[in-house]
């Protein structure tokens, strides 16, 4: 129940001195005090917070002690990372957000406003574009999104939907732009001819040859590629197993059965069957190679990631369907097929390209490149 006392301050004005106390079996389970200097707004207070601790759970509520969004962060990594691994991007993201001032906020102040002030001050001190600023409150808001229901925390469920509003309607947030890039069959040949000679002077443990023709024709990306194995291959639907595929909501444990074309497929059969995988190298060293060639050939802004763009292009381009594409790219979600509309034409860009034949057979290539282009 709550009580109002009166007092006089020094000065001679009148003081009201509101407290509200709580028993339960005769032990006080919540007191607080609060002084004003009208009796009705003390009054008011009072009626105000015996209401709110009337509510179920408001008084084990308010005993328990805040938690900061870097403990949120860092029992999330622990908890949840050990049931579905994380990436590092994400687990690198969300240690440096608990590393900021962010960090130091408790659930219960953990606002629209806070999170607003957060993406403002991202790009205004640390100079992040929007993309970037997206990406921290996207991973940020995975956290959030399981420290409620699961362990209880005390988050405004809007808080974050908010801001996101907010700092969409300023600007301040956006996805990555989405590239358009495609790699033109010059630039192709020029890489293809350089991995040759490096395949031919032994310069080179990865066949790039081999993995840039399978990336384009396959539609796989580079961590992918790495992980077919031998014997996770389909020989009567010509396909291959893709092993934790890339997915917004999902990478690990998400597997695929994903057709090959017969390019693809040629390909992959005319490896060596030397290892229980494919592909048998780093994905990491497979892009550093890709890169410095690039640089060296001055290749300008072409990526390893282009070529997939590519290859579902091409299937586009081909007259395939999106359900006949899809099951070669692996995309469940049709609508983000949408970006693959930068089309060339119809028909097969590659069909009866000289140099197919040679990546498969081997260091044949150049002499095939020549007689094409001088037939006489």
């Amino acid at each position: 129940m709550g009580s109002i006392s009166v007092r006089k301050r020094k000065d001679g004005s009148t003081a009201y001195h509101a407290q509200v106390r709580i028993m339960q079996k005769g032990v006080t389970v919540y007191q607080e005090t609060q002084t004003f200097d009208r009796k009705a707004t003390a009054q008011a207070w009072m009626k105000k917070i015996e209401t709110e601790m009337a509510q179920p759970g408001a008084i084990e509520k308010s005993k328990r002690h805040g938690v900061t969004v870097k403990k949120m962060i860092e029992k999330y990594l622990l908890e949840y990372g050990r049931i579905r691994p994380l990436g590092k991007t994400k687990s690198g993201t969300l240690i440096a957000i608990g590393n900021t001032w962010l960090g130091d906020i408790e659930d219960t102040a953990l606002t629209s406003q806070v999170l607003v002030e957060y993406a403002n001050r991202r790009m205004q001190e640390d100079g992040v574009l929007p993309q970037t600023v997206g990406n921290d409150l996207a991973h940020l808001g995975s956290v959030l999104s399981v420290a409620r229901p699961a362990w209880g925390y005390d988050i405004d469920p809007m808080a974050m939907p908010d801001a996101r509003r907010v700092l969409r309607k300023m600007g301040a947030v956006s996805k990555s732009g989405e590239r358009d890039r495609r790699p033109a069959i010059d630039e192709l040949e020029r890489l293809i001819d350089f991995f040759v000679r490096k395949r031919e002077a032994r310069q080179q443990e990865i066949d790039m040859v081999r993995v840039i023709a399978f990336a384009l024709f396959s539609t796989r990306r580079q961590e992918e590629i790495t992980r077919i194995r031998w014997d996770a291959i389909d020989e009567k639907r010509q396909s291959v197993l893709i092993t934790d595929m890339k997915n917004p909501g999902q990478k690990h444990g998400n597997d695929v059965w994903c057709h090959l074309p017969d390019e693809a497929w040629s390909i992959m059969q005319s490896m060596p069957k030397v290892a229980a995988e494919v592909f048998p190298y780093n994905a990491k060293s497979i892009s550093t190679a890709f890169t410095r060639a690039c640089s060296f050939l001055e290749i300008k802004d072409l990526h390893f990631h282009d070529l997939r763009h590519d290859g579902i292009s091409r299937l586009f381009e081909m007259g395939w369907d999106i359900p006949k594409v899809a099951s070669v790219s692996g995309h469940r979600d049709w609508n983000s097929m949408r970006r693959y509309t930068h089309l060339r034409g119809n028909g097969d860009p590659y069909e009866g390209w000289p140099m197919l034949e040679g990546v498969i057979s081997g260091p044949v290539i150049e002499a095939q490149k020549r007689k094409s282009r001088n037939p006489s």
